[in-house]
């Protein structure tokens, strides 16, 4: 049996989780098993794709259906709502027993580690019952692009995976050189979470998604939360960059629900200058923190936010070009003769 392996790092959980992500997987001829390694440590092999899955991650759950494998999908979270078709399929729960997954018979379970943690009886249930379980949740577009390859072996979609990644390149690409072109570029604070003061580590995908769009991080030196890609910064902080911010940028999400007129009335951010100059923008957290073609609209979304002049007609037609492409690819894909079969081995912890 030809197996898949990557070596093992000393890591904290986010690292373990891009080692999991760096683990490219490919097809495996002649019927040999294929062997992904999870953020838990699962080894987990199997010899052709899944097709009967829950997705309990609402990332998931939008990439599964951009990889063409929604008939897959036979049961999504309950605030899994992107593409609206998504809200078509059975919601399930990690609050639901697992009675209820037990009577749906999946034969896969895409999680995330949040649920790892916090909900183990459930996931040994699963287990012990033969239900493969899969915990994935990059923090790094080197660890999404790996994930999107991760995704399409599990559902048989591996050509339309390097599909995704080809475009998804060459738009980000098409997108750095129209930021290029900007003579001034403006310096932005990225908030997380305002009510702690809190942005975004370096290397996160929102930050990539600011830079790629041509903003400056004026917080590039925020302390990392723990393993999250959240940083600390403090009010002290932002205030000592005041003059320099020539934007204010927040995310608005489950854990943050700034408004504008919230951070412009926050005591003393009448001294910021993107506050003085009416530069409060809310961008909303799926296309900016997300591991989904989605944060191609992310990075449109922050150039039209920063420089209308240059992104509001040239950033829509690189996504245009992003989206025509990969319906191209998908058009003129073929069946993959060696594509894995179906194998349940129990997945080791």
């Amino acid at each position: 049996m030809m197996v898949f392996r990557h070596p093992f790092s000393k890591r904290d959980v986010i690292g373990a989780l891009g080692l999991m992500m760096a683990l490219v997987c490919g097809w495996v001829a002649d019927g040999r098993a294929a062997v992904i390694t999870d953020a838990a440590g699962r080894s987990i092999s199997f010899e052709q794709p899944f097709r009967r899955v829950i997705s309990l991650y609402g990332a998931h759950t939008e990439n599964l259906f951009k990889l063409g494998a929604e008939d897959a999908l036979i049961g999504v979270g309950r605030n899994d709502a992107y593409p609206p078709r998504a809200r078509s399929k059975p919601i399930f729960s990690y609050h639901d027993g697992p009675e209820r997954f037990l009577a749906a018979a999946p034969d896969l379970v895409l999680i995330r580690p949040m649920i790892d943690r916090g909900y183990a009886p459930l996931i040994q249930r699963l287990e012990q019952s033969g239900i493969t379980v899969v915990s994935l949740q990059p923090g790094t577009i080197e660890e999404m692009v790996a994930y999107w390859r991760i995704l399409g072996l599990l559902t048989g979609q591996g050509a339309r995976a390097e599909a995704m990644i080809e475009a998804f390149h060459q738009a980000v690409a098409d997108f750095q050189a129209l930021a290029a072109s900007v003579e001034a570029p403006k310096r932005v604070y990225f908030e997380a979470i305002h009510k702690r003061m809190k942005t975004f580590t370096p290397g996160s995908m929102p930050i990539f998604a600011l830079e790629t769009a041509g903003g400056i991080n004026v917080a590039a030196d925020a302390d990392r939360v723990r393993t999250t890609n959240i940083a600390y910064y403090g009010k002290e902080r932002i205030l000592s960059r005041a003059g320099e911010i020539d934007v204010y940028l927040a995310q608005h999400g489950a854990m943050n629900q700034p408004t504008t007129a919230l951070i412009r009335n926050e005591p003393g951010f009448d001294v910021i200058k993107a506050v003085k100059d009416g530069q409060i923008f809310i961008i909303d957290e799926t296309i900016v923190a997300r591991p989904t073609w989605r944060l191609l609209d992310g990075i449109h979304t922050i150039g039209n936010l920063l420089y209308p002049e240059h992104f509001r007609d040239h950033g829509a037609r690189i996504l245009q070009k992003a989206d025509g492409a990969l319906g191209a690819a998908v058009a003129g894909a073929r069946p993959n003769p060696n594509e894995v079969k179906v194998s349940h081995e129990p997945s080791n912890r």
